[in-house]
């Protein structure tokens, strides 16, 4: 009584067919595919060791000073 069985499984599949559709589900498929494929290269990506700094494509630091708004 513990566990669910096949037919269990395929009245839950139907159920959640007929709420989402198959056109959102497979977008929803595809859009969690891209996200773990996304993040897999982002993994490989971020091997270098752990005092390198990585390298960064030229990108411009801009400098600005914060006024304290407590003294005027």
């Amino acid at each position: 009584m513990g566990g669910l069985s096949i037919w269990h499984w395929l009245i839950v599949l139907v159920v959640v067919l007929l709420i989402f559709g198959t056109k959102k589900l497979r977008n929803m498929g595809e859009d969690l595919g891209g996200a773990v494929k996304g993040f897999k290269a982002g993994m490989k990506d971020g091997s270098e060791t752990p005092g390198e700094t990585p390298k960064v494509a030229d990108r411009t630091t801009i400098d600005v000073e914060a006024r304290d708004r407590t003294r005027t």
